[in-house]
């Protein structure tokens, strides 16, 4: 299944789409034909949802309403709602809230209340009542159509309609969801990636992405919307205007040649006696007259839309009725004169010499009209009258407001669906890909920029197991950030390397300016070993009590055990009668032993101005300038306390005083073990900093190990 190409996997879904797709037709073709209340025409959009995701589902969704329309022609008006249902359905699968049959219930409310709402409504548009027709027959058997309950009774019905519709959808279609295998159904749904799945964890690390003010996906839902929104304006107006303009012909068309009926059906060498007999009686009745009226009543009736077909006299004085056919009036009145209308006035000199006119649009009394005027000549071919027809522009204005819901309806379903599949196509070929891309570099590069090489490689394999497959551009940079990580990660072990190889020359060096200086007082006895490892030992436990946790990076405690050694760098400028005087010293040789401190600071400062700064080197600075001064500001060279003394001044100086306490020197014996840690011990708040001497006695066994290691056999024999 993983190795299946990508057309294969196409062919796939588009079987399966086909196959909901003739569910679907099949199930409501049947209720269709039964007269049944029941339409079953989601099952196979619901299973196919739920198996395959947007595309196919919504897919299966509109070619379903598009078959239906072969023996029900209004389904195409409801397909917004099968697509809606689709989505629904999708988005609480990824979701994996229908995975718990609890929800379940739940889903087929949520679905039969939009089938329900928006079926009403558009049920309401195309017939003008909202209810199913076999609902409201119920409805008017079980309340009466007079009664107040009606209408809350269709409500209710139709809900309940829906109810059972979906419930039964839902239920045949999981049915048909749990039919396929459990490896197929993950890998149709999986397969929707563009990529190496996401785990639920990862996908909200991805939600968690905050950007300064916009998103991808933002940006791209809006464009579709508002690219959808002004297609549907444009092609709503244009197909209006295409459709007023055909309408217009077609009216005009229809008017003229109900004028030009009436004109062939009247006697035109009678006009004159028709109009003279209804001035004298006020009717006519001569059987020509009769049988003429009668045809061109029928005639009214039946041409489609034709409001009035009628003959005028046209006078100076004003317009004569002969004969007016309105199929709502029982007779007419021949004789009576009217005057012209406004929109006619232009016209009025072609009308008394005869001439044809334009059809025109008129709103009198009479309504807004449409008027054609055909000239009714007598056999000498005198223009003795016209003959008139009406169509009311509301006819005109209906059918067009027929055409904008029906049109809208439509384009509506079909606009959901390009919308949901242009979402679905940039969700999974750019917006998940390039988020999961960015958040792995993001990770990849790290906050503080300091990762060792494993968790580097291990990130290196990781972006490269996302396995980006859009085949386009996404892709493209994928494939080069795969390319730049991996060389990054060479680059960076390269440099580690190098790295390595330089901070062992360079603690070389340290040792061995340390050795020199230490090598003039013979009595050290590996001084710069031993205190370099009891730092070791303070600062990893001042790490692991959390004590000064600000302070305790991995870089600073590197720093600190490398500059050990170099605390006492100033003594090369202590004479060899001061630093190896086996007596006691005066006051003015103990002022001298005292600027070892002073002298340490500054070579090492010199020091760092010549190499720029390095790191460890300050932390060399501070202990070779502080490690004598004391937490309660007795020490030297400034009496600091406290905090104010340097960290790894504070940590050398406990590390100092113990070694010199337990090494034999010129001076004197080695204290017991046992009486240099009461020593330090008293000295905490004092001469040391308390948490340094509380992590330095719980972490004796360490303490006796450095000792065990360095001390000579002379020392144990000598104490």
């Amino acid at each position: 299944m993983n190795n299946i190409s990508a057309t294969k996997l196409y062919i796939w879904r588009t079987m399966i789409m086909i196959v909901g797709t003739a569910i679907n037709v099949t199930l409501c073709y049947v209720m269709h034909s039964l007269g049944l209340p029941l339409y079953l025409d989601t099952i196979g959009t619901i299973a196919v949802s739920v198996l395959t995701g947007c595309l196919w589902g919504t897919a299966t969704a509109v070619s379903t309403h598009l078959i239906n329309t072969v023996f029900l022609p209004q389904s195409v008006f409801f397909m917004c709602i099968s697509v809606i249902v689709s989505l629904v359905s999708i988005s609480l699968t990824s979701q994996k809230k229908l995975h718990k049959l609890k929800f379940v219930p739940l889903y087929i409310l949520i679905i039969a209340l939009i089938s329900g709402v928006l079926g009403s409504g558009i049920q309401w548009i195309l017939t003008g009542n909202p209810y199913l027709p076999g609902v409201t027959d119920a409805a008017a058997g079980i309340a009466g159509t007079g009664s107040g309950w009606y209408t809350a009774l269709c409500i209710l019905m139709e809900i309940g309609v829906n109810i059972i519709d979906k419930a039964i959808c839902v239920f045949f279609a999981f049915l048909l969801y749990l039919a396929v295998p459990r490896t197929v159904r993950e890998w149709l749904w999986k397969s929707n990636w563009r990529q190496k799945p996401l785990s639920t964890e990862k996908l909200e690390d991805l939600n968690r992405i905050s950007v300064e003010r916009y998103t991808l996906g933002g940006r791209i839902f809006s464009l579709v919307l508002i690219t959808g929104v002004v297609l549907i304006t444009v092609q709503m107006m244009v197909s209006l205007m295409l459709f007023e303009d055909t309408m217009n012909e077609e009216y005009s068309a229809t008017v003229t040649q109900a004028a030009e009926l009436v004109e062939e059906t009247i006697d035109a060498d009678m006009i004159d006696q028709y109009l003279n007999s209804g001035m004298t009686n006020g009717a006519c009745d001569l059987k020509n007259y009769r049988e003429a009226y009668k045809a061109l009543e029928r005639a009214c009736r039946k041409m489609n839309g034709i409001q009035y077909m009628y003959v005028y006299q046209i006078r100076e004085d004003g317009v004569y009725s002969v004969m007016d056919v309105d199929p709502a009036e029982e007779q007419t009145i021949i004789g009576k004169r009217l005057e012209f209308d406004s929109s006619f006035l232009p016209y009025k000199a072609d009308l008394l010499k005869g001439k044809e006119i334009p059809v025109l649009e008129s709103n009198d009394q009479y309504g807004h009209l449409m008027t054609a005027y055909v000239p009714i000549r007598n056999s000498s071919g005198k223009c003795v009258a016209y003959a008139g027809a009406d169509v009311l522009y509301s006819v005109i204005e209906e059918y067009e407001k027929k055409y904008l819901t029906h049109s809208f309806l439509i384009i509506f379903g079909f606009f959901i669906f390009v919308t949901a599949a242009g979402l679905w196509v940039a969700r999974y070929f750019m917006v998940r890909p390039i988020k999961s891309i960015a958040l792995a570099v993001d990770d990849f590069v790290g906050e503080d920029g300091d990762q060792d090489q494993s968790t580097i490689d291990k990130k290196v394999n990781e972006f490269r197991e996302m396995r980006v497959n859009t085949q386009d551009e996404v892709q493209f940079m994928y494939e080069a950030l795969c390319r730049m990580m991996s060389g990054v990660a060479e680059q960076m072990r390269d440099l580690r390397r190098f790295s390595e190889s330089t901070a062992q020359m360079q603690n070389g060096l340290i040792i061995t300016m340390a050795d020199m200086v230490e090598s003039r007082d013979t009595d050290t006895g590996a001084h710069i070993q031993k205190t370099a490892a009891y730092v070791d030992i303070i600062l990893d436990g001042l790490k692991k009590k959390g004590y000064y946790a600000e302070k305790m990076t991995p870089k600073f405690m590197s720093d600190a055990v490398i500059s050990a050694p170099l605390h006492d760098v100033g003594k090369i400028n202590v004479p060899d009668a001061v630093l190896q005087k086996p007596d006691k010293l005066t006051d003015e040789e103990y002022e001298i032993i005292k600027t070892h401190t002073t002298t340490g600071r500054e070579m090492i400062e010199r020091t760092i101005d010549t190499v720029h700064g390095e790191n460890y080197l300050m932390e060399a600075r501070n202990m070779a300038a502080y490690h004598h001064e004391r937490w309660d500001g007795k020490g030297y060279p400034e009496g600091l306390h406290g905090e104010l003394i340097p960290l790894s001044a504070r940590v050398m100086a406990v590390a100092d005083v113990f070694d010199a306490l337990t090494a034999k020197r010129v001076y004197k014996p080695a204290f017991p073990l046992e009486k240099a840690l009461q020593i330090i011990e008293e000295g905490a708040g004092t001469q040391f900093d308390p948490k340094c001497v509380e992590v330095f006695l719980e972490a004796l066994p360490e303490v006796k190990a450095v000792l065990e290691k360095y001390n000579q056999p002379e020392e144990d024999t000598d104490q």
